[in-house]
């Protein structure tokens, strides 16, 4: 029987995740991984073997529970300060080992055969994974290599790394019903606000305490189970510069977002799912002055550009608010750009628009605070256009499209877009729009880069107009950038 080095036995053969480094409190799988542990010899005490190992993790769930919470009180009278983390996870440890030891003797006293070390240091780090860590997730989320775990099932789980691969990994849990205790856990112990995880509330959306976006639901899907999808942002604090050499931008892409930015102007920026928007987000904002005032409007907290006061010294974070059980209580995105815009700042920024936020971001936009920015999901720069009215259709204002698109064209002044390069690897700038003003139905834009043969972004000559490109190098741009038509890509 093969034991995968994540957990808990496969269904199917798949092959298990190897992290790039050893993972907290886990251990590796044998050499020998697909010979039953020594003892355990026949497809029968494969049974008794799982068994037993439900029968220690079940006692050390109990004893912690019933404990630690005593324990941290305790050496709080004592100490007189909050116990941190560390200290709780060194009190949940020292719990376990003496759980541990008595399992063990009532085991023996019971007649049975006790667990391999090493299972019973794995079911040791998976208690404490399920308290402080991810449980299942943990091994994943400590490869740096894995970008992006989804999980159909509790045993039906693919990763996708940063360099492009998928694979398929061994299961994060023992049962959908463990899975789904997991997501509750997690959304309840939420940084920012605790979110619901049930039947009346059957998806939630947060960041993990890595920054890592997780979506789940449940009850929804082919079988009723739970599945979620975890996205990781490989750069929380990112620079244009580190773009370029990542093969994002050329030379001129970043001296042209790079004025961009200086000047103030108003930036959307698109793509599809996985695109890089958020991170190109990131990378833009790091070009604003560490002083400048900054509210940020999330669906969940994801940017965090509040993370690194030398880079951004002053910035005020919303994230809206799931209704209570009542089903009161909630607060969205647009009304918290409302509430952001009495709040000072120079500039606002939308983690993504998804709805009538729109309407308040773009009077955002148009009422002194450019340089503002957003993210949108949208095939292509032209159709960001489309995207926008819809979501304004969607608002209390009701704002028909002449007027919406009047709106819009007087608020966003670049719209950049995101693609994956010919490789379907590397994510790059593939288009860049200029909105020049609205006629109707029409927003009136000009493509001042458009994609290339591999998808990359290209000047084009003369697109852009020249009272722009006058504020442009008021800020240091120089304009012979944009007359490459190949632009300045590398080799």
């Amino acid at each position: 029987m093969t034991y995968p080095t994540n957990q808990y036995p496969a269904p199917v053969p798949l092959r298990p995740h190897q992290p790039s480094g050893p993972a907290p409190f886990s251990s590796a799988a044998p050499d020998d991984a697909g010979v039953p542990p020594l003892g355990w010899s026949s497809d029968e005490d494969a049974a008794d073997l799982s068994a037993a190992t439900a029968r220690l993790r079940q006692h050390l769930r109990k004893r912690l529970n019933a404990e630690l919470p005593q324990r941290v009180a305790d050496q709080q009278d004592r100490t007189g300060t909050t116990a941190s983390r560390e200290a709780r996870r060194e009190l949940a440890r020292g719990i376990l080992d003496e759980a541990l030891r008595v399992h063990t003797e009532n085991e023996l006293a019971a007649g049975r055969q006790l667990l391999p070390r090493e299972v019973e240091q794995r079911v040791v780090g998976e208690v404490v994974n399920e308290l402080f860590g991810m449980a299942g997730l943990q091994p994943l989320l400590d490869d740096p290599t894995v970008e992006t775990i989804n999980a159909n099932r509790f045993d039906r789980v693919f990763v996708q790394y940063n360099d492009g691969r998928r694979a398929p990994v061994a299961p994060i849990a023992g049962s959908n019903e463990e899975l789904t205790d997991l997501v509750r856990l997690l959304a309840a112990r939420a940084s920012s606000q605790e979110r619901r995880f049930d039947q009346g509330s059957p998806a939630v959306n947060l960041q993990l305490p890595g920054g890592e976006r997780l979506f789940a639901v449940m009850g929804l899907t082919a079988g009723g189970v739970t599945a979620l999808s975890i996205r990781r942002h490989g750069y929380l604090t990112v620079t244009l510069p580190e773009l370029r050499r990542r093969g994002t931008l050329d030379p001129g892409l970043e001296a042209f977002l790079r004025a961009l930015v200086k000047a103030r102007k108003n930036v959307l920026i698109t793509g599809g799912t996985g695109a890089g928007k958020t991170t190109l987000l990131r990378a833009l904002a790091s070009e604003m002055d560490p002083l400048e005032r900054i509210v940020t409007i999330e669906d969940a907290f994801e940017l965090g550009l509040d993370h690194d006061p030398d880079i951004h010294a002053d910035v005020t974070a919303f994230q809206a608010r799931e209704a209570n059980v009542e089903g009161e209580g909630a607060i969205s995105q647009a009304e918290l750009v409302r509430w952001g815009l009495r709040m000072s700042p120079d500039r606002v920024i939308v983690g993504e628009i998804r709805g009538p936020e729109v309407i308040p971001m773009c009077n955002a936009m148009s009422q002194g605070n450019d340089g503002s920015m957003a993210t949108l999901h949208a095939s292509s720069s032209r159709i960001a256009f489309t995207r926008l009215a819809s979501y304004a259709a969607q608002g209390v204002e009701r704002l028909p499209l002449e007027a919406t698109n009047l709106l819009v064209a007087s608020a966003v002044h670049f719209v950049v877009h995101l693609a994956r390069a010919e490789d379907r690897r590397t994510r790059v700038v593939s288009s860049i729009r200029e909105v020049v003003g609205a006629d109707g139905p029409q927003v009136i834009s000009n493509e001042v880069y458009r994609p290339g043969p591999d998808r990359r972004a290209r000047p084009v000559a003369g697109a852009l107009r020249s009272d722009t490109l006058d504020d442009l190098a008021d800020v240091g741009f120089d304009p012979a950038v944009l007359e490459n038509p190949e632009g300045w890509w590398g080799p």
